[in-house]
């Protein structure tokens, strides 16, 4: 089935009117008109939020030294890998990726 272009309008969510309206074939009433500026407020916890945001910005993602001395450890012929400890944590992320995909 196909619908008319011209009979879809867009509207923002929650302006449209109500399921009774629309059965009466009443309109919405029309929007008060806006002031000249819009404000916003800022609670004290979104400056809280913003100042906690702007701490972790500097914070580095990845620990550096940490990788450098896995590098090194590499390089070294140091660095030993644990195949046991490789495949605990390999299967307790699939059964939990599968365990929540059930959900």
């Amino acid at each position: 089935m196909k619908i008319p272009s011209n009979s879809i309008t867009s509207r923002a969510p929650g302006t449209g009117p109500t399921a009774p309206e629309a059965a009466a074939g009443k309109a919405p009433p029309a929007p008060a008109p806006r002031s000249g500026a819009d404000t916003v407020a800022i609670t004290s916890l979104s400056a809280q939020l913003q100042a906690i945001e702007q701490g972790l910005a500097d914070v580095p993602v990845i620990d550096a030294g940490k990788v450098e001395s896995i590098r090194q450890a590499i390089a070294d012929g140091r660095f030993e890998v644990d195949a046991g400890v490789v495949a605990d944590k390999l299967i307790a992320s699939v059964r939990e990726h599968l365990l929540g995909r059930n959900r």
